[in-house]
């Protein structure tokens, strides 16, 4: 979770509370944000804005302010960090939100307090409609960048969407971002053992939509075992040249691929894997969350498609 706020050292105020697809871990400018949350209860906004307010306050800003918080599955809310200044999602949330953070926040730094500017409540009521933002990246044309998600930033630029249904909220901005939203074709897996339990309903959930799999011995082994039809393509590692060769040919749609970090093995074959998608212009997802995203996205736009706005 993640707040931009303002305090004048008197009162503070929150136009809004944003949701990150990607769990902690993957760099907060590479994560898909929403505006409003989706998934939080208001217990847990509530105990959100009484973190921002005490820490504003505590800490004496007068400004902008952004504070990225942690909620764990029962609830319990832990803050990561308190950054006394304007960041990356104040333009988002200003788009989404109505207000003008950056003007608001000028005039209270210039001795205008939010009071005298109008805002007397701390949290104003939410928008009824989603904004997503998608993160923008450049690996085809930055030379060496490894794809693979981390807690270093690696966007390039943003994109927003917005509906009144999250999903297409979602697909607006993916199209947007860049992403190349295809309902058919292969999908070719690699997963790390720590995570085939969480990628087996994702993958299986693509299988369900008519897409191919492929996958390298040990996921294909795990999906077979499962119930999925898969066809095993050898590692590079190997000798073998099966997955430069299905990369180059343009049949793979979605490409995913999870990495285990202490496998330096796994780690050098992910990276070749990786470079080839990208010069490939093959969409690549190294975290889950950002696949269940896209496929909720196209489970919708499948069987639906003619409901999505232009």
């Amino acid at each position: 979770m993640e707040v931009d706020a303002i305090c004048d050292g008197i009162d503070v105020f929150v136009p809004g509370i944003m949701e990150l697809v990607e769990r902690t871990g993957i760099h907060s400018g590479d994560s898909i944000s929403v505006y409003p949350t989706f998934s939080i209860s208001d217990r847990v906004k509530g105990i959100i804005l009484q973190y921002a307010k005490k820490l504003g306050l505590g800490i004496g800003i007068v400004g902008l302010f952004n504070i990225q918080f942690i909620v764990d599955q029962n609830d319990d809310v832990y803050i990561i960090e308190v950054n006394p200044r304007s960041s990356r999602t104040v333009p988002f949330l200003s788009k989404s939100t109505g207000y003008s953070l950056a003007d608001i926040a000028t005039e209270v730094i210039l001795g205008k307090s939010l009071k005298e500017q109008g805002i007397f409540c701390l949290y104003p009521e939410e928008k009824k409609r989603y904004y997503v933002k998608v993160p923008v990246f450049s690996f085809n044309k930055i030379k060496g960048l490894d794809a693979y998600l981390s807690p270093e930033m690696k966007s390039t630029g943003e994109a927003i969407g917005y509906d009144d249904k999250l999903n297409r909220a979602l697909y607006k901005a993916l199209q947007a971002g860049g992403t190349h939203l295809q309902n058919y074709g292969t999908v070719f897996v690699t997963i790390a053992d720590r995570d085939k339990n969480e990628a087996l309903p994702l993958i299986r959930r693509f299988y369900n939509l008519g897409f191919n799999i492929e996958a390298t011995q040990g996921t294909a082994d795990f999906l077979k075992q499962n119930g999925i039809r898969t066809h095993v393509l050898k590692k590079i590692s190997e000798n073998s040249e099966e997955i430069p060769d299905a990369i180059r040919q343009g049949h793979i749609a979605y490409l995913i691929n999870t990495r285990d970090l202490k496998s330096t093995d796994q780690a050098s074959d992910g990276l070749k894997i990786r470079r080839l998608a990208t010069e490939n212009n093959v969409t690549i997802f190294t975290s889950l969350d950002t696949v269940r995203v896209l496929l909720d996205v196209l489970e919708e736009t499948t069987l639906t498609i003619s409901t999505i706005d232009s």
